[in-house]
């Protein structure tokens, strides 16, 4: 019989685990010569905030959305962030459900079932709140694209491209538009009072 002591122990080890997504790059940004790009941890926490607009906008729940996107890469403690040319090369590709179910193995199994059960529906991608997470984890490449584009980096056009082609609700593909037509100094220049700079 596995102790509470045992239990949580399995809970801090996964948090100390989840907190090498601070320092995992996204590798993708590489390709388009990002010498130090996002870490996953960023990207996640934008998503989660992207995905309670959009399934708010949606009118779907967006706490569960944000939820899901908080641990939509949560697996990439163990396998580190593959980007789409390398999973060409990946064979037998590890199912993001099973490594979770390593992950919080030990764990309470009110806690450990929950977490499953989350991932499980985001990796489904049926219901409406695993659809706003999965657009909100686009729109929020896409802007990081628009911010390297801002910074110099013309590679990262194909980022952006694919990214805005791949959202599929109507609230994520409008804000996408909006994205497109708004300056990444835009929320700057309007605290201050300034006028916006045209393109």
């Amino acid at each position: 019989m596995v102790s509470e002591d045992q239990e949580l122990t399995a809970v801090a080890r996964f948090l100390y685990e989840a907190g090498t997504l601070k320092n995992t790059r996204r590798s993708g940004w590489w390709m388009a010569g990002i010498k130090d790009p996002e870490s996953v941890a960023d990207h996640s926490w934008r998503t989660a905030l992207i995905a309670s607009i959009i399934a708010q906008l949606e009118g779907a729940d967006p706490a569960r959305a944000a939820f899901l996107a908080v641990w939509h890469d949560s697996q990439e403690t163990r396998t580190g962030d593959v980007n789409h040319l390398g999973k060409r090369y990946t064979k037998g590709e590890a199912d993001p459900r099973d490594i979770t179910a390593d992950q919080v193995a030990g764990m309470p199994e009110s806690l450990a079932g929950a977490i499953r059960a989350l991932v499980g529906e985001y990796e489904a991608k049926e219901s409406p709140e695993a659809v706003c997470a999965r657009d909100a984890d686009k729109l929020e490449c896409m802007i990081q694209g628009l911010e390297y584009r801002a910074q110099g980096y013309a590679d990262v056009q194909r980022w952006i491209d694919n990214s805005r082609g791949r959202i599929t609700t109507k609230s994520g593909q409008a804000l996408a538009d909006a994205v497109l037509e708004t300056g990444s100094l835009d929320w700057l220049r309007a605290a201050l009072g300034e006028p916006r700079r045209e393109p």
